[in-house]
């Protein structure tokens, strides 16, 4: 009768046996991510908005993320990303500069999740630094500039005095001087990443110094808008500004973090993550010259298109000998400035009429 009862409940037996020797499906990475200001339409903050779409979007149920928007640098930003590693986020994206030190203290606490932060320049065992070559692009922006300003004058406003936004700075002026070598750009510094009010007292301030092309780094769409308004120029940044600018803007330096973030991410998913820091540029997609204006010559497009590939073949370096700085120092006489000299760089080129706050 033992016999007969096993043999029915044998099959039955095996089954349940097999279903729960199966492993469980990995629960999904949960990515969060800190935005210093709100989303918006345009922007800083929108690009890395697009960028966590589209990672969500490429990885689908193998990634759930969230983000948490203006969130002021210093102590706020620290009490946000010690609250989401509490809540289970295995990766914390800090997007701003100024999210650094406080996202270290916070991976120090939480070493079983993983700290992405942009432009910093320290690094922990689960804390990995990301930026991109944007100054590879804002040479092309700049050369644009110079073949379309009528003053030979660029007005830009800028955030922090920080080495990424004077790199971006000495490229522009550096390409809009290949374009006409009298050209000169005027900087306002800002002091604020986002400051739409602030943004647009510093454009018009420049353009009252007259200038006939704009430019920044900033949040904001209000540099754009002045432009239109006032009938000059655009060479955006961070984002397509066409919405904002349609006549004014000739192009944008526009920032691609989705196969970045997707990149990362999918690490993390296979175990094989890394805190080697990333500065990637044109060649790898993280920075691009796009939305050039319609109608714009042929034949410069041809010569824009010929420069483009140049700085992807590294034939063109945006920061070659001769450098002079604008109190007519000798920077560099012969090469190439060295990654190292760029990323701190606090000195601005022959050119720009304007000083770098506690520079050299």
């Amino acid at each position: 009768m033992h016999k007969n009862l096993w043999r029915r409940l044998a099959p039955w037996v095996a089954a349940f046996s097999a279903a729960i020797a199966l492993p469980l499906a990995a629960a999904p990475l949960q990515a969060c991510f800190v935005y210093v200001s709100p989303v918006g339409q345009a922007g800083w903050t929108y690009q890395h908005e697009l960028g966590r779409q589209a990672m969500d979007k490429a990885l689908g149920e193998q990634v759930r993320s969230r983000f948490v928007e203006a969130v002021a640098e210093g102590a706020d930003s620290e009490r946000v990303m010690r609250d989401l590693a509490r809540d289970g986020c295995g990766l914390v994206v800090a997007t701003s500069f100024g999210y650094l030190e406080p996202a270290l203290r916070v991976a120090a606490e939480f070493p079983q999740v993983q700290f992405l932060h942009a432009g910093g320049y320290k690094s922990a065992p689960n804390l990995a630094t990301y930026n991109a070559r944007y100054y590879e692009a804002r040479w092309l922006a700049g050369w644009l500039a110079g073949r379309h300003s009528k003053t030979g004058q660029a007005g830009y406003v800028a955030g922090f005095p920080v080495p990424e936004v004077v790199q971006g700075i000495n490229a522009f002026t550096l390409g809009m001087r290949a374009a006409n070598p009298a050209a000169q750009v005027r900087v306002l510094w800002l002091n604020a990443w986002f400051d739409p009010a602030r943004e647009r007292d510093a454009a018009l301030a420049l353009v009252a110094q007259g200038v006939d092309v704009l430019t920044n780094h900033s949040g904001s769409p209000a540099v754009a808008q002045v432009a239109e308004e006032k009938g000059l120029a655009l060479l955006a940044y961070q984002s397509d500004m066409a919405g904002f600018a349609p006549k004014a803007q000739l192009a944008t330096v526009s920032h691609h973090w989705g196969p970045y973030y997707t990149r990362v991410a999918r690490s993390i998913i296979q175990g094989r993550w890394s805190n080697t820091p990333v500065w990637d540029g044109m060649r790898e997609g993280l920075v691009q010259l796009s939305a050039l204006r319609a109608g714009l010559p042929a034949a410069e497009l041809a010569d824009l298109e010929r420069l483009r590939q140049s700085i992807l073949d590294r034939r063109l370096q945006p920061f070659a000998a001769p450098l002079r700085d604008n109190l007519g120092q000798v920077r560099l006489a012969q090469g190439a400035l060295s990654d190292a000299q760029i990323a701190t760089m606090d000195w601005l080129v022959q050119g720009v009429v304007g000083q770098v706050p506690g520079g050299r």
